[in-house]
């Protein structure tokens, strides 16, 4: 009997502390909750480098890089006209650049010159503070800039415009069996591709003037002033030249002499009718 006693007090103390907890969860007292892991840190997308600055859509942010096409003019007065379009062609050749024109007029003291180089764009001041170490000083210089940037673009998506047209007339073609549909895609694709070569050679055209600048160089003499004597200036071949003008002029009246004697019959013929036509009209 003790024994059974014991049994249910012990059965009474379990079910106490079960019940006061389920009663306290029913009144809203907060539940002792076990602490969970820790949630791991999201994966880095697949060829994301850590540390690099992405934009939005997950891709690099990269800076616009501007197309201008740089061009100058410079006037340099030196000593010898001939040594220094040499050395501007020298400096051309050193700055990986090439001449474009070069032109020399002019004879010794009034000798001119005129040479046109294109450089690196990344080279252009440095060759234009060399240029002016060429001279004995600066008559002119100027310099322009023009930005193509908007005209590439443009370019750019007119080109892939295109293209995705010539792929759709390709896949017509495939398809076409008539031979009237075959000649006008033909017509078309003839049309559409000589745009895409259009739109190539101008983009072509601004990458090689925008990555290579062009410079053109005036060289004038130091003195200007006229020789007192034209260069080459003879006596003996004046005088030459005076009596070649003489014969010349002889000539010329021997010429008219055996025309007027060759037609001696021909004038004495028609004077001598008008004589006669004007004595009788007098008579009259």
């Amino acid at each position: 009997m003790k024994k059974m006693a014991m049994a249910l007090m012990l059965v009474v103390l379990v079910l106490i502390p079960v019940a006061c907890a389920g009663a306290a969860q029913e009144a809203g007292a907060p539940a002792v909750i076990a602490p969970s892991a820790p949630a791991p840190a999201p994966a880095e997308p697949a060829g994301v480098m850590p540390g690099k600055d992405y934009t939005s859509e997950g891709m690099p942010g990269v800076t616009e890089e501007r197309m201008i096409i740089r061009t100058g003019d410079i006037s340099l007065v030196v000593t010898d006209v001939m040594q220094a379009r040499d050395e501007v062609a020298h400096l051309a050749a050193s700055l990986n650049g090439y001449v474009v024109s070069s032109r020399i007029w002019g004879e010794e003291q009034e000798m001119r010159g005129q040479i046109s180089i294109r450089v690196p764009d990344e080279q252009f001041e440095t060759a234009l503070a060399k240029l002016r170490e060429l001279a004995i000083r600066v008559e002119s210089e100027s310099t322009d800039s023009q930005d193509v940037t908007e005209e590439y673009i443009d370019l750019e998506a007119r080109l892939k415009n295109a293209e995705a047209t010539e792929s759709q007339y390709l896949a017509l073609l495939d398809r076409a069996t008539e031979v009237e549909d075959i000649l006008n895609i033909y017509n078309s694709l003839s049309r559409v591709r000589t745009e895409i070569e259009q739109i190539k050679g101008r983009m072509q055209y601004l990458e090689r003037t925008t990555s290579m600048s062009y410079i053109s160089v005036r060289l004038e003499p130091e003195t200007t002033a006229a020789p007192l004597a034209r260069a080459g200036w003879s006596v003996l071949e004046e005088f030459k030249s005076a009596i070649r003008g003489i014969v010349v002029f002889g000539q010329w009246l021997g010429t008219i002499a055996i025309w007027l004697i060759i037609f001696v019959p021909l004038w004495g013929a028609i004077i001598g009718i008008i004589y006669y036509w004007r004595r009788r009209h007098k008579k009259a």
